[in-house]
């Protein structure tokens, strides 16, 4: 039998969750993944939306020298959005570390969408959030310096010059695009500088 999620639980936590209707909700599957784990491979036929509840998820292709290069990474939310639409995954989905998710069937998803008004303008307005986010980034890694970088992220993530950080510093700093060691270099020359508070995860621009 399969076990029944805590809905209020997970909403708690992932507003947008709250949205999920009752027909979605009860065909919901929740997953582990260890880290490394491969859960799809490019190619292979896309049958679940995916829901990344903790940990941090990857699409992942490689170059022809077999080299990765990450497309996408995600530590809270949907990922791979865009494979309702195609016939296969464009990329493999890797677990970077241990993860916990909600796999929707992407039929039920399909038919939820149709069915239900309100959570289809919640979806919609989720898609306008994370494609506005992809402009920031795209925006932001077109940036030289690692510490305009860190001040175009506050100003772009966060309100009043103020941002939380709900990842951790190195996976911010490869969202960045900087290694973690400039990272805390440039945090701790922003700091000194007086051009930038920081108290654990919550980022203040002060200068």
């Amino acid at each position: 039998m399969k076990p029944v999620l805590e809905w209020d639980a997970l909403a708690r936590g992932h507003a947008i969750l709250a949205a999920i209707p009752l027909s979605l909700r009860q065909a919901a599957l929740q997953c582990p993944a260890a880290r490394g784990a491969v859960l799809f491979r490019r190619g292979a036929r896309p049958k679940y939306v995916l829901y990344v509840l903790s940990g941090e998820i990857r699409l992942s292709r490689h170059t022809a020298e077999g080299q990765p290069v990450i497309l996408q990474r995600r530590s809270g939310g949907f990922i791979a959005e865009a494979s309702m639409e195609s016939k296969t995954y464009h990329c493999d989905i890797v677990a970077a570390e241990d993860s916990e998710l909600l796999l929707f069937p992407s039929a039920a998803f399909r038919h939820a969408l149709d069915d239900d008004s309100a959570f289809r303008a919640v979806w919609l307005s989720a898609l306008a959030r994370e494609i506005r986010r992809l402009r920031a980034q795209n925006e932001r890694l077109h940036l030289h310096k690692a510490s305009d970088r860190v001040l175009h992220y506050i100003e772009a993530e966060g309100q009043g010059g103020v941002v939380t950080l709900t990842q951790t510093r190195k996976a911010w700093a490869a969202e960045l695009g900087i290694s973690h060691e400039v990272l805390y270099r440039t945090l701790a020359r922003l700091e000194s500088s007086g051009a930038l508070a920081v108290a654990g995860k919550t980022l203040t621009r002060t200068g």
